[in-house]
């Protein structure tokens, strides 16, 4: 766990336990793709405070897990959804568990900081507020993310399906 002062027992214990949360998700992910007669490989990382599992294909040419992402990324989201219900079960816990399949949010991330990256310039340019189209939780925080980091401020509008990220002058 990257920081800047002396890791405590504390973070010891909480990296012992998101890594025990990857093993839990990736044990029921593992019967998944037995069950839905898939074939990959499970990485198992922690990442800014969270268990992070990407299933990524044995063979670099077998796209077959692109059916696990789905249009624009709904089957991954559901997906990630059953897994950490299933590691809540083992842990008593909530989990916040990422789930990646194929590097599509990996690929995702990268397109979502360009898009905020034109969204920041609009608003420095115009000083008006920009609305971005309807995003998930995980796209929003990442264009949250960018935001910050840029210096301004953004907040989420509307109702799931229709959240939105809206960047402001700070």
């Amino acid at each position: 766990m990257p920081t800047s002062e002396p890791s405590t027992a504390a973070d010891g214990d909480l990296v012992t336990h998101l890594e025990e949360e990857g093993e839990i998700a990736a044990d029921y992910l593992e019967e998944f793709l037995d069950i839905a007669d898939l074939d990959g490989d499970i990485d198992i990382d922690v990442d800014h405070g969270r268990a992070a599992v990407e299933i990524v294909a044995e063979d670099v040419e077998d796209d077959s897990l692109r059916r696990l992402v789905g249009p624009k990324g709904q089957v991954l989201d559901a997906l990630q959804e059953l897994t950490r219900l299933a590691v809540q079960t083992k842990t008593g816990e909530r989990s916040r568990l990422m789930l990646d399949v194929a590097g599509y949010r990996a690929a995702r991330r990268t397109e979502l900081i360009e898009l905020a990256r034109v969204a920041i310039e609009q608003v420095k340019t115009s000083g008006t507020a920009v609305m971005l189209d309807p995003m998930n939780p995980f796209e929003r925080k990442v264009v949250h993310d960018a935001v910050a980091e840029a210096g301004l401020v953004s907040d989420s509008e509307g109702v799931e399906p229709d959240r939105r990220v809206v960047i402001r002058a700070a």
